[in-house]
């Protein structure tokens, strides 16, 4: 059973009054926290004081390139923890290299808004990244919360494997150009197009993900039980439309549209249409995101005809 201690240990707590009875799926949620942050070789805590604050300002100026306009402010942080949001960092002894920001839906979702979450260049690689979604899912789950809900960019395949495979999050929405203009070294002049995913926390699921268990889909096991290409790669690198009419459908994603944004903008923003055409189509038409293969490929159901 987890103790106060060990709450206290991973960053979380130091005191559980008021907070709620620690059970047994937050027991394992925090171990799978703690195994995480071993395995990635880093310690995973709640940031408040204001130096370590600027230190995650500066980290994300540094991944997302914007030194004069960084993705968040000191001034906000600072309030967001005022206010009991999440602010985690991910330290390899004293030096910040991940650092993960929530804040609170309205009080009747019962849910935590992930803003954003990066990791330093130089620790790619080492699950950093997962080490601090879980370590932000124990903390939720101390205080009652019962869903992480955030947005990544359905373009990036990585992300889209690390979300709803290795973290066992659900789609929900497509969002086009949900920022707008965003101008930065990651994202350049693209529209800002965004898939919701929520995060339920307690769901088996994501249990066993957390627990280095995850599902991911097989584009060869989907195809021979019958599903068709919505969009697949063409010869010359581009999107190619298939069908949308299938129970289950399968959409593509470039391997490395960070790279085809640099060398060839105009063919990643066929990409960008390409992707939102096809996933809104399907979506729209009753169908839910329910995979993806880690060649790059998400799997889409119909789930009732």
């Amino acid at each position: 059973m987890t103790t106060p201690e060990d709450l206290s240990s991973m960053g979380t707590v130091t005191n559980l009054t008021g907070v709620g009875a620690v059970d047994a799926d937050l027991d394992r949620a925090v171990q799978a926290a703690d195994a995480a942050a071993l395995a990635a070789g880093v310690s995973v805590r709640e940031v408040a004081d204001l130096a370590e604050l600027a230190g995650v300002v500066a980290l994300y100026a540094d991944i997302w390139g914007r030194d004069a306009n960084p993705p968040m402010t000191l001034e906000l942080l600072r309030a967001f923890t005022k206010a009991g949001n999440y602010v985690g960092g991910a330290f390899e002894g004293d030096r910040l290299v991940g650092a993960c920001v929530g804040f609170f839906h309205a009080p009747a979702e019962d849910a935590l808004h992930s803003h954003i979450a990066g990791v330093s260049a130089d620790v790619l690689g080492r699950h950093v990244g997962f080490a601090l979604k879980l370590h932000q899912r124990a903390w939720a789950m101390l205080r009652g919360v019962s869903e992480i809900a955030w947005t990544f960019d359905p373009l990036v395949s990585r992300n889209a494997y690390f979300n709803l495979v290795k973290l066992a999050a659900r789609p929900d929405e497509y969002l086009p150009n949900f920022y707008g203009a965003m101008l930065d070294t990651i994202n350049g002049d693209d529209d800002s197009d965004r898939l919701l995913v929520r995060w339920r926390l307690r769901d088996p699921a994501v249990v066993a993900a957390c627990a280095g268990s995850p599902a991911p889909a097989l584009v060869a096991d989907e195809l021979a039980a019958g599903a068709v290409v919505a969009l697949g790669i063409g010869a010359d690198g581009g999107p190619e439309p298939g069908q949308l009419d299938g129970t289950t459908s399968l959409v593509a994603v470039p391997p490395h549209i960070g790279a085809l944004r640099a060398a060839d903008p105009a063919l990643a923003q066929k990409w960008r249409l390409a992707v939102r055409e096809a996933l809104s189509a399907l979506v729209d038409d009753g169908a839910r995101i329910t995979g993806f293969d880690r060649a790059g490929w998400y799997v889409v159901t119909k789930e009732h005809q």
